[in-house]
C-alpha cells in the first residue's frame, strides 16, 4: 500500500474491528482473536483483515465461523465510523505467519542441536582460523616495514634526500 491515506484507513479499520470484537460481538464461538493486519486494495474497495486465534484448531474453526457470520455487522459499523462514501468489503483471513515463524524457530533449534552434538562428538574445530575476519594491521607492523624499507645500507644519504625533498622551493 503506497499511499499514506490508504494506510491510515487500514489502521483505523484495524482499531474499529478490534474494538467491535472486544465489546459488541457476543458470539460464543469466538475465541481470543487478535487482529494482526489490515490490507486495502489501491481503490479502498476491499479490505483483508488478518487475524490470529489463541488455541487449537477447534477454537480457530469456531472463530472463523463467528467472524464470517458477523462480517455484515462489522462492515456496517466500519462504514459508520469511517464516514467514507463507500465502505470497503471485508474479508477475514487467518494469519499463518505466527505459526510459520514458530515452525521455523523449531527447525532452527533442531539444526543447532544437531550441529552442537556433531561438534561435541568429533571434537571439531573451524576449517580455517577461529576468527575468519580481517583485522587492520597494527602500528607495530607498519613501523617494522618502514624500517625494512630504509635498510639498504645507506641510511644517511636516504635521510638527506628526504630533507631536500621537504625544503621549500623558490
Amino acid at each position: 500500500m503506497a499511499n499514506p491515506r490508504g494506510r491510515r484507513i487500514a489502521d483505523r479499520i484495524q482499531v474499529i474491528v478490534a474494538e467491535l470484537l472486544e465489546r459488541r460481538l457476543k458470539d460464543p464461538r469466538l475465541g481470543f482473536v487478535t487482529i494482526t493486519d489490515v490490507r486495502l486494495t489501491g481503490d479502498n474497495q476491499h479490505a483483508s483483515v488478518y487475524y490470529t486465534v489463541l488455541g487449537g484448531t477447534t477454537e480457530q474453526l469456531g472463530s472463523a465461523q463467528a467472524l464470517t457470520s458477523a462480517t455484515g455487522m462489522i462492515r456496517s459499523e466500519v462504514a459508520k465510523q469511517l464516514g467514507m462514501r463507500t465502505a470497503p468489503t471485508i474479508t477475514f483471513v487467518h494469519d499463518v505467519l505466527p505459526a510459520e515463524a514458530a515452525a521455523l524457530e523449531e527447525v532452527l533449534a533442531k539444526a543447532k542441536a544437531l550441529d552442537d552434538e556433531l561438534a561435541a562428538r568429533r571434537g571439531a574445530a573451524y576449517a580455517g582460523e577461529a576468527d575468519p575476519y580481517r583485522k587492520p594491521r597494527e602500528d607495530d607492523d607498519l613501523e617494522d616495514e618502514d624500517e625494512d624499507d630504509w635498510s639498504d645500507g645507506d641510511d644517511e644519504s636516504d635521510a638527506a634526500d628526504e630533507v631536500d625533498d621537504e625544503a621549500p622551493r623558490a
